[in-house]
């Protein structure tokens, strides 16, 4: 079964460095192909960790990263390692062209294991075994390159906004029947722009989309302290769209392939 597993769900400086939820992204199983998707510092960690079901980051096929920032990328190179001990010169990476330029986030060592990398780019179309997606817009985040993604799967397409400001065409572009979104933060401070999303950035991205089900993740430290869980059911109830606040190991499975 198609399944996507959350290896964590912290977001931010001070969430993630004091591990107050992990941050190892998200680990996509479909059809036959494995990949992992924003890997952060302990992706390996808890790939290796996780029980139900265990992965086995040495048969991981693709990498990607959304951008180049550590919250997102700390673990790529050690993910690449694994990826290739048995077989190099095997495995795909995906990530935008700042990540691998000055001062790349991926060490030439790692670059030379990989079978192929792939720079991500607006309105790029990709395909790694099973799994075909695409990066519809670019993002605004703090001076960097980003993307987001949708996944599309033997019988859903999953929608994934990475960390960007909200702008209106967000609402365009990630239509998917399942819309994971990074929300980072409860509000914003009065006057303050952020390039993060916030409750009511997804609440209208929610209300613009109208998906089967929205995942709320990436979570720093305003919204841990509101309590995702109960964000999540606000947002449902205002909503009438189901919105799961998602949890560090939570397994989410998409419907069986005909």
């Amino acid at each position: 079964m198609d399944q996507i597993i959350f290896l964590g769900t912290g977001g931010a400086r001070a969430v993630v460095s004091k591990q107050l939820r992990a941050s190892g992204g998200m680990w996509f199983t479909i059809g036959e192909t494995h990949l992992i998707v924003d890997p952060g510092p302990g992706a390996l960690v808890r790939a290796n960790a996780n029980r139900k079901p265990k992965l086995d980051p040495t048969r991981l096929d693709g990498i990607i990263l959304s951008h180049r920032h550590l919250d997102h990328a700390a673990d790529v190179n050690v993910l690449i390692d694994a990826m290739t001990s048995k077989v190099k010169n095997r495995g795909t990476l995906f990530l935008p062209g700042d990540a691998i330029a000055e001062d790349p986030i991926v060490i030439k060592y790692a670059r030379q294991r990989i079978g192929e990398i792939v720079i991500l780019k607006e309105a790029g179309s990709y395909r790694l075994g099973d799994v075909v997606f695409d990066t519809p817009v670019g993002h605004i985040h703090v001076a960097t390159e980003a993307y987001g993604m949708n996944f599309r799967t033997g019988t859903k397409t999953v929608s994934y906004i990475a960390d960007t400001r909200f702008f209106p065409e967000l609402i365009d572009h990630y239509t998917g029947d399942v819309l994971i979104m990074n929300v980072s933060r409860y509000a914003n401070p009065e006057g303050y722009e952020v390039d993060h999303l916030n409750v009511a950035d997804a609440r209208r991205i929610i209300e613009g989309v109208r998906p089967e089900v929205a995942i709320l993740t990436h979570f720093a430290m305003s919204m841990l302290r509101a309590k995702p869980w109960k964000v999540a059911r606000a947002l449902e109830e205002e909503t009438g769209v189901e919105v799961i606040a998602a949890w560090d190991g939570m397994r989410y499975e998409l419907p069986a392939r005909l």
